[in-house]
């Protein structure tokens, strides 16, 4: 609600007792994010924000009825698009589990469509349960070493800042650029800066050196650390560290060890690219929160990590907290240490309850014809695919389970006069990736090893970040039928098997999104797994997310571009037979 004289004349009228507030919940536990302490107070609410804490009356009465009483939930970084759903049935996927508040960085879907992206995003997070924040891509493309489908300078962003719900500039990720002061990057740090606005990181593989230049550019935050060590450097030099829990990245664990007493204010949770079926099954910060209780965690501290330090990080003002002036978006948990929440309370209104969520948010905008017509490819042949490594070593990519960092490995495949030959026994696949927005007919050809599939192909449009047609086969055959067939449900995933297409979901909103509902989108993620399970993976991990990161060339080791092999030690495209640098 906006800030009239009337509205705040109200708020301190029912602040002083003068008038009922619109809403008393008697009876609760709360949690005082700021002391770390219970309280036994009533909320006095008004206008969906708290007017005081105390003891109140007012025009309707909820007995909470010993329950604990935790502010909402903030997602302090995430690509909605991961999700596979519109804005609107992500809120009602995440709001059952206590999320009221995201930080969004749609880079995914801007790497394909740019700006008009960009305000699809926008418009169909308007008027929703959700609140959603926008950080503007830094990096469309993500670096040079690749093709996506846009490209955006300062300028373009420029005049998006004026939106009331933009609140700085993403991941920055290309750190060459901002190393060698590339005037494109630093334009983009200075449009944001001069604006008041918040600069997020993207750090994988930084030392202190590297913090330095970092921090010196403005950039306060980073979600790439994998272990304890590289969270504490990013502390000592005063970011915020982000405790990644997604999908394909499962950092928590291993970056709780960094978390004390002293330094725990400088970090929050996020789940930056989380799968839906992932979502809900498992949760969303929810997940995180429990995960930190289950390692030994205060519950207390869990949750103000969860809440006030995101808020914090970002300036929300209005949000993190049960205190007087805060937003009314609360959570109700019969029990504090498994985070069972019973209610969700988003502006003092009733949003989920028994994990459904109340009042489902509908999509409120078609995407534009230049989203739904993303996939442009020419027509491929076998001689297209041919790998020549010789009769020698190779250079390939080594898979790590749940992890979106690679091994750069240097093995002796398979090879037939000179070409390679995928081989399942020792688990060594034939990757491609072919660039999908503008015909240009490029297409990256490596190998792969420890994906686990022992026949078939599995084929995507959710390759981060520039989202080419990314595909990993035992044959040449299966191959291109995987990748064809992705073209022609204008993106989205698919598994193959002896020419057959197993399974399929169609995402034809930019390769990454689809206006179908969570129900629909959970079931076809299940046909997919078991197609997945029929062509020979354990499972143990998920293929299709992790073949998503397989072309990121700004996460270590090695990667997989439409332009070739791509060393992320060395920022050089090199070749699969040798190491000799392009």
């Amino acid at each position: 609600m906006k800030l009239t004289l009337e509205v705040l004349k109200r708020r301190i009228d029912v602040a002083a007792k003068r008038t009922p507030a619109d809403l008393v919940i008697k009876n609760g536990k709360v949690i005082n994010v700021f002391t770390r302490e219970i309280l036994q107070e009533d909320i006095a609410i008004v206008d969906g924000y708290i007017a005081g804490l105390g003891s109140y009356e007012g025009k309707q009465t909820i007995d909470a009825a010993g329950n604990y009483i935790v502010p909402g939930f903030i997602d302090g970084h995430v690509h909605i698009e991961s999700a596979m759903v519109t804005p609107a049935e992500f809120s009602n996927v995440v709001l059952p589990h206590g999320v009221t508040t995201v930080i969004a960085d749609p880079h995914e879907i801007a790497n394909v469509s740019g700006l008009a992206g960009i305000d699809f995003m926008l418009k169909a997070s308007e008027d929703i349960p959700l609140d959603v924040f926008i950080m503007l891509p830094s990096c469309v493309p993500a670096t040079p070493f690749e093709n996506a489908g846009a490209e955006l300078s300062s300028t373009d962003l420029e005049d998006l800042y004026a939106h009331p719900r933009v609140i700085g500039l993403g991941e920055v990720m290309d750190y060459p650029a901002v190393m060698q002061n590339h005037e494109g990057m630093l334009k983009k740090l200075k449009g944001a800066s001069s604006k008041a606005k918040y600069i997020d990181g993207h750090a994988a593989g930084l030392n202190a050196d590297g913090i330095n230049v970092y921090m010196s550019a403005g950039i306060r935050t980073d979600h790439e650390c994998i272990n304890a060590e590289e969270a504490l450097v990013r502390i000592r030099r005063g970011m915020h560290v982000m405790l990644r829990e997604g999908s394909a990245a499962r950092d928590l664990i291993a970056l709780l060890k960094a978390v004390n007493e002293q330094n725990a204010r400088r970090c929050l949770f996020v789940t930056d690219d989380k799968h839906l079926d992932d979502l809900m099954n498992e949760g969303s910060i929810d997940h995180n929160v429990r995960m930190a209780i289950n390692e030994g965690v205060d519950p207390m501290l869990a949750i103000q990590m969860a809440t006030l330090n995101a808020a914090e990080c970002f300036g929300l003002k209005h949000k993190g907290a049960i205190a007087p002036g805060y937003e009314a978006d609360l959570l109700f948990l019969s029990d504090l240490n498994t985070v069972n929440i019973d209610r969700v309370m988003k502006n003092g209104k009733l949003a989920a309850e028994g994990g459904a969520i109340k009042h489902p948010a509908k999509t409120n905008m078609a995407p534009a014809p230049s989203i739904i017509d993303s996939v442009k490819i020419n027509s491929l042949n076998f001689e297209d695919l041919k790998i020549d490594i010789g009769e020698g070593n190779a250079n390939m990519i080594g898979i790590i389970p749940n992890s979106i960092v690679t091994k750069h490995l240097v093995e002796k495949p398979d090879s037939l006069n000179g070409y390679f030959q995928p081989n399942p026994v020792k688990d060594y696949l034939k990757l491609a990736v072919l660039e999908r927005h503008k015909n240009t007919g490029n297409l990256g050809l490596g190998i792969i090893k420890g994906l686990g599939i022992s026949s078939g192909a599995i084929a995507s449009t959710v390759a981060h970040d520039s989202h080419n047609i990314v595909a990993a086969a035992t044959s040449d055959e299966d191959l291109l039928v995987a990748i064809n067939h992705t073209a022609k449900i204008k993106g989205g995933l698919a598994v193959v098997q002896d020419g057959i297409v197993l399974a399929d979901l169609a995402l034809p909103i930019a390769g990454l999104m689809t206006d179908r509902d969570s129900a629909f989108i959970y079931d076809r993620l299940s046909e997919l797994n078991q197609a997945l399970r029929k062509i020979g993976c354990s499972m143990l991990f998920n293929p299709f997310l992790t073949l998503s990161f397989l072309a990121l060339p700004v996460i270590p080791e090695l990667k997989l571009t439409d332009k070739g092999l791509f060393s992320v030690k060395t920022f050089h495209h090199i070749s699969v037979a040798e190491q000799t640098l392009h």
